[in-house]
């Protein structure tokens, strides 16, 4: 079983649709409405945008957090959780070994939390 789409509420298709495709730097590959749907492809993954959706708390992997989150800010969005280290991987279980896994929560256009994920090679090996 693998996982294949995601849903997040978008109130507001046009604009939802400019921010992702902002944050992402990639195009809607479908939208439709009515019934007021619009899709990103991520890989194997579809991140929807839905009206009828309940908010999701999405995690999207970035290279550059900081650089990122920076952007985000300049660019006016709302940052809830600056970037910070939340776990370090000793091993390969929840991501590569060896790395630090860093996030940022910001606000999306609707409402929504989106967290921001960088896994940056361990710096401090104490």
């Amino acid at each position: 079983m693998t996982l294949v789409q995601v849903a997040q509420r978008a109130v507001d298709l046009d604009r939802a649709s400019r921010w992702y495709a902002r944050l992402l730097g990639i195009d809607p590959a479908a939208s439709f409405d009515p019934p007021g749907l619009v899709f990103f492809v991520l890989g194997d993954v579809r991140l929807l945008l839905d009206r009828g959706a309940p908010s999701a708390l999405v995690y999207l992997r970035v290279d550059d957090l900081d650089a990122t989150v920076e952007r985000l800010r300049a660019d006016g969005v709302p940052v809830v959780t600056e970037p910070h280290v939340i776990f370090t991987h000793e091993d390969a279980t929840l991501g590569p070994a060896g790395t630090d896994e860093r996030m940022a929560f910001v606000t999306d256009s609707e409402g929504n939390t989106v967290g921001l994920v960088e896994h940056r090679p361990r710096t401090d090996a104490a």
